[in-house]
């Protein structure tokens, strides 16, 4: 904990954005610098609640009351410690994630509670700045090979787990360059791309090796009904996330002889589209066909984006993080305006009564890009999209929505008569949210198409030589989510690529560096042990 009488003599801070009309003419990050003395004092808020649900609110089960003390009694680097033990890439986390463990903290019942993430992202920059943060060689090599497919947050968290453990890693991404969605789907005023660049600087250091524009598998090597026509973005126009323009296919049986173990964690990048007439218009665009070029844009790729805003009318189809990805975004391309559409109702401004502390609160949230102007319109619905006359999109038509729910059936919404409308604009967004992981499993022979996840299921005792973490195998979009399984499934995957899957180990008959018995048939040491798959 932090001071014992802290939370009742200081109330809760966060940094001051930086003024709007400043903040939209470049695409730095949004927050002003946070004075020292003001994170101390943010740390010395941790109470002494006893049982610290923080802990349980968060996905990664950082320990959060011992950073926060240790910031204010001054430690910072044990404070650095302490939250790397369950935390690879804190920096991502504190610019990124929803913060859960605030939702969760003991002192939010009846006030507002600690300022974690912050707390947390101003641990992390100084450990940077100090030069606390460096590479963490295996001092001892295994001589395996594990190859992490997808270099999201997921992967890079279990490339660097299993480096350190002294296996030989390499990284395969479809895209230009490592960090999946961190890279192409996060906006910079999010988080400058620099801070990404340092920390893959760090797991190359430790041995990662990445391979780029190389996809694993395919879709001929799937099994099953062919795709229903879904395109993911990119994969049509070469400006998504699915692949590099100049993407190489490598069989998914060729990675498996190659490696001795392999790890998917390519995320769910499928995203939800809207079957309504004029989708095929010119100006209807996936949000990450849109936000990618964007990006790439920032990072020097491209000398102009192909999808802009700019002097447009922009429509976001979604309101949640993506929809506010691409409001950031259209602000700062200049756009005449811009409405953004949810179809669920306006949530509240506090809980409801059914919505107790410590789960995660149902209510309205506002990011910094909501604050820089559009219009969001709730309990609406997209019926078309109206055609200029040249294939591309005039306007889109729709109405309000009224939801209806029933207990153990999802939301009904029901049109409400006499309230349909036509909203003119030139490019529509559409930021829905994402259904499954894109494409084919790698393989016939290990994996099956669920629909969510490609994880290789053995049928008896074999070693989990195939596992699947981020969001394909978890939550779609959570990007703590997706590294909590990448570091839980570690210990899994160190078992089986030292060879002791399956197997006790017998002190009496066996010597230090084997793992059978002389006596496999009287010796109880060595039965194998009753099937046991980690959660990923």
């Amino acid at each position: 904990m932090g001071k014992t009488t802290g939370f009742m003599e200081h109330g809760r801070e966060l940094p001051r954005r930086r003024p709007v009309p400043v903040r939209l003419r470049d695409w730095r990050e949004v927050y002003e610098a946070f004075p020292e003395e003001s994170t101390k004092v943010q740390g010395a808020r941790c109470m002494d609640c006893g049982i610290p649900f923080c802990h349980d609110g968060c996905p990664l089960g950082n320990l959060i009351p011992e950073w926060n003390d240790l910031v204010y009694r001054d430690d910072w680097p044990e404070a650095m410690e302490r939250l790397h033990a369950t935390n690879n890439f804190p920096e991502f986390t504190g610019r990124l994630c929803p913060a859960p463990c605030e939702a969760a903290c003991v002192l939010g019942i009846n006030e507002d509670p600690v300022t974690i993430e912050r707390i947390e992202y101003e641990i992390v920059e100084r450990a940077w700045g100090e030069g606390w943060v460096t590479p963490h060689n295996a001092t001892v090599h295994t001589g395996k090979s594990v190859a992490v497919v997808g270099s999201g947050p997921a992967g890079l968290a279990a490339a660097q787990q299993l480096a350190r453990a002294g296996h030989a890693v390499t990284v395969f991404e479809r895209a230009e360059k490592p960090g999946g969605l961190l890279r192409y789907g996060i906006p910079e005023f999010k988080m400058e791309k620099a801070v990404l660049d340092r920390r893959l600087a760090q797991l190359e250091a430790e041995g990662v090796t990445f391979v780029c524009s190389t996809s694993v598998g395919g879709a001929a090597e799937a099994p099953g009904p062919p795709d229903d026509g879904v395109i993911e973005p990119g994969e049509e126009r070469g400006l998504g996330t699915a692949n590099a323009p100049d993407v190489r296919v490598r069989p998914a049986a060729e990675v498996r002889a190659e490696f001795d173990a392999l790890v998917l964690a390519g995320g769910a990048t499928l995203p939800r589209d809207l079957p309504v007439p004029g989708r095929e218009l010119d100006g209807v665009h996936y949000a990450l066909e849109y936000l990618k070029p964007a990006n790439l844009v920032q990072e020097g790729a491209l000398a102009s984006s192909p999808i802009t805003a700019k002097g447009k009318r922009v429509v976001i189809i979604g309101g949640g993080d993506t929809g506010a990805d691409c409001l950031g975004t259209a602000h700062r391309q200049g756009a005449a305006s811009v409405h953004q559409f949810e179809i669920m109702p306006e949530p509240p401004s506090d809980r409801l009564a059914d919505n107790p502390w410590p789960v995660w609160p149902l209510i309205l949230r506002s990011s910094a890009a909501h604050e820089e102007g559009g219009e969001r319109l709730f309990s609406v619905t997209t019926t078309e999209f109206v055609d200029d006359g040249s294939g591309a999109v005039r306007a889109l038509r729709g109405h309000t929505v009224e939801m209806r729910t029933e207990p153990g059936r999802p939301p009904v919404f029901e049109a409400v008569p006499g309230t349909e409308f036509e909203l003119e604009c030139e490019l529509v967004l559409l930021a829905m949210g994402f259904l499954a992981p894109s494409g084919a499993p790698p393989s016939t022979s290990w994996a099956s198409r669920s629909g969510r996840a490609a994880v290789w299921r053995p049928t008896g005792t074999g070693p989990p030589t195939s596992r699947a973490c981020s969001s394909a195998g978890t939550r779609r979009g959570a990007r703590a989510s997706s590294c909590g399984p990448s570091r839980r499934g570690v210990p899994a995957r160190r078992r089986w690529t030292a060879g002791s899957w399956g197997r006790r180990r017998c002190r009496r008959r066996s010597s230090p560096a084997s793992w059978r018995c002389a006596e496999p048939r009287s010796c109880r040491a060595v039965r194998p042990r009753q099937r046991h798959r980690p959660l990923l």
